[in-house]
């Protein structure tokens, strides 16, 4: 039975509105066209091109212009331009709904089959047609292609494990088909990280042993000093690292820097796919400028008002000096809400290399009482005045999965129900300090592994090393560098990390529930048991916690359900097993985080939520639209 079709709202007049405009050539391209060295861009839009109305959706048309100036840590974080620019096949809008972007629409038919269509003319970066050829490509020559995909498509293309039929009637329609329903593919293709089912195959063909002649691809070898065809072809290909500037891409800006070790510049893609309603395609904005500085200069590189747009690498505790800085520095320091579902979450790790701990960490009253005994009344105060929401891990009320008995379970401070628990355990036995034995001895002190990112973990563990202590329990907190820390986690050597809670906190039916079961090394809990579901058996541990076993199963079920209904009811148990097991101890969510804004740029939002997964940072807010005002 035919179920929907995904349509933008702008998309449904499009025809009209590309018919009532000449779409007005941008200053920055100009020079190009009128060398003949580009298209007019009136040629270079789609056909059918995605057109904004502004005033629609309540914000102001802009100009086009101008360098948006912004801060990273490290010379990967170039990525994040891919994250923010936001160019998906299907994207979430202000309202967290799905609709069509590069896409023209979707034919969706009980979540088994989709049907995409692509906009005709639209092109990649380079000038050349972006096509269903360069989804067979990826399909064909990349995803199963046992050198440069050893493991095969990305995991969510498997549904029970089975992959979909995938067919290209023409250049401008691509058919994914399963027996079942698939319904996390759609948010998949929407996520801040997404898993680009196309390539740009004209590109990529002249490094493919299949398509490239085999003299010429021997010097291509030879000059990038590389061993094999396959290794070329993947370091050529990064969709998402976004650091090669020769690959075309759909994002709004291109990478215009070669090689840059401190700064780098991304251009107007002069043939993006969205125009606003007066004519003038986006990106409002001509150029990026990233800037790589240490994260400890951040905040004072904003308060000398040194950016545009910042909030990656900034905390609440900047907010003083930043709001210092506004009259002088012309910026505006914006609250947003935070889209996390913790903002500090402590870790036990049920997968550690110690059978005495794992069997002792295991028992859910150690959990629940050491969450009963922190005092998130004052970490609040002392590190967000007040401004953040107390209580365990657990989804944000804009989620409908939410209930206020979740978010207290477990969290309210309550020094002798904690004490109570650890006495029902057996841990009654102390040493000489105070501290309680473990069965076999050992003192109950629990080593706790950080980032060594950000001071407000540091802070708020100082304040939870002298609650636990009220119950007999010593935390130990060891700063690591993040790799290190996510290394010895999966590999089982940490006892305990804190890290934040789960990254979407706000949660739809048609969200994956993936997150919440132990399907991911990535949760710091089950590094083990998340192996073993990624590598279906071959790695890792299978989990055998009756809890996780069941959350096993509904993630599962999740997967095969039909109607939004039935997934919100595996949603609403998955979180409420969560809050009632505390597999992680959140201390608090809902901190607000602080936007450094010029107050040249207009369009963004005054309130908004930041967030990784819906969201995409400031991709969802479509910083394409955002521009100076002079």
């Amino acid at each position: 039975m035919f179920k929907r079709v995904l349509l933008t709202a702008a998309l449904t007049v499009t025809a009209t509105l590309a018919a009532a405009f000449d779409v007005k050539e941008s200053a920055f391209w100009q020079a190009e066209v009128d060398l003949g060295n580009l298209p007019s861009a009136a040629e270079r839009i789609p056909d059918t091109p995605l057109v904004i109305d502004l005033e629609r959706i309540g914000r102001e048309f802009g100009q086009p212009g101008g360098t948006i100036r912004t801060l990273v840590t490290r010379v990967k974080d170039v990525r994040q331009m891919v994250v923010y620019g936001y160019a998906r096949l299907v994207g979430f809008d202000a309202r967290y709904e799905l609709g069509a972007d590069i896409l023209q629409s979707i034919d969706n038919e009980d979540d088994r089959k989709f049907t995409l269509h692509l906009r005709p003319g639209h092109r990649w970066s380079d000038g050349h047609p972006f096509t269903s050829e360069d989804f067979r490509y990826w399909w064909e020559d990349v995803a199963n292609h046992e050198l440069l995909s050893p493991s095969g498509p990305v995991d969510f293309l498997r549904v029970d494990g089975d992959l979909p039929t995938v067919t290209f009637p023409d250049e401008t329609t691509v058919i994914y088909e399963w027996a079942n329903p698939n319904p996390q593919f759609l948010q998949m293709l929407a996520e801040a990280r997404p898993p680009f089912i196309y390539r740009p195959a004209h590109f990529l063909k002249k490094l493919h042993a299949k398509y490239a002649d085999e003299e010429t691809l021997s010097e291509l070898l030879y000059e990038a000093r590389v061993r094999s065809w396959p290794a070329l072809h993947n370091r050529s290909d990064n969709m998402y690292k976004f650091d090669n500037p020769d690959l075309p891409t759909l994002q709004p800006w291109m990478l215009a820097t070669k090689d840059g070790k401190s700064r780098f510049l991304f251009v107007r893609n002069p043939y993006y796919h969205r125009v606003d309603a007066k004519g003038v395609q986006l990106p409002y904005a001509d150029v990026v400028e990233m800037q790589v500085v240490a994260p400890g200069l951040v905040a004072a590189k904003a308060n000398a008002g040194e950016v545009d747009l910042q909030a990656r690498g900034l905390d609440f505790k900047d907010t003083a000096i930043l709001k210092k800085g506004e009259s002088s520095g012309k910026y505006n320091t914006l609250l947003w809400g935070n889209g996390t579902a913790s903002q500090i979450a402590i870790y036990l790790n049920l997968n550690y290399n110690d059978d005495g701990w794992r069997e002792t960490m295991r028992d859910a009253r150690l959990r629940r009482a050491l969450s009963l005994a922190i005092n998130r009344k004052i970490i609040n105060k002392g590190l967000y005045f007040g401004l953040a929401k107390e209580g365990g891990m657990t989804v944000l009320p804009i989620s409908p999965f939410y209930k206020e008995e979740n978010r207290t379970a477990w969290a309210t401070y309550d020094i002798d129900q904690a004490n109570a628990l650890l006495d029902e355990m057996g841990l009654t036995e102390r040493d000489k300090d105070g501290f309680r034995l473990m069965p076999d001895g050992r003192p109950l002190w629990i080593v706790i592994e950080t980032a060594g990112e950000r001071q407000e973990v540091e802070n708020a563990m100082q304040i939870v090393t002298d609650n636990w202590r009220d119950i007999g329990v010593k935390l130990i907190m060891r700063p690591l560098e993040r790799d290190i820390l996510r290394n010895r986690v999966y590999a089982g050597e940490t006892m305990a990390a804190v890290w934040f809670g789960w990254d979407n906190g706000i949660p739809q039916t048609y969200t994956s529930p993936g997150y919440l079961a132990p399907w991911d090394q990535s949760f710091f809990a089950w590094p083990k048991w998340g192996q073993y579901h990624q590598n279906s058996g071959a790695a890792g541990e299978a989990p055998d916690v009756p809890a996780a076993i069941r959350l096993n199963e509904l993630a599962e079920s999740w997967t095969h359900a039909y109607t939004a209904a039935e997934r919100g009811v595996i949603w609403q148990e998955m979180v409420d097993i969560h809050a009632d097991q505390v597999f992680a101890i959140g201390i608090l969510n809902q901190a607000p985080q602080p936007v450094v804004v010029s107050n040249r740029l207009k369009n963004v939002p005054e309130k908004a939520i930041w967030a990784w997964s819906p969201g995409a940072h400031f991709g969802m807010h479509r910083p394409d639209e955002f521009f100076f005002a002079d």
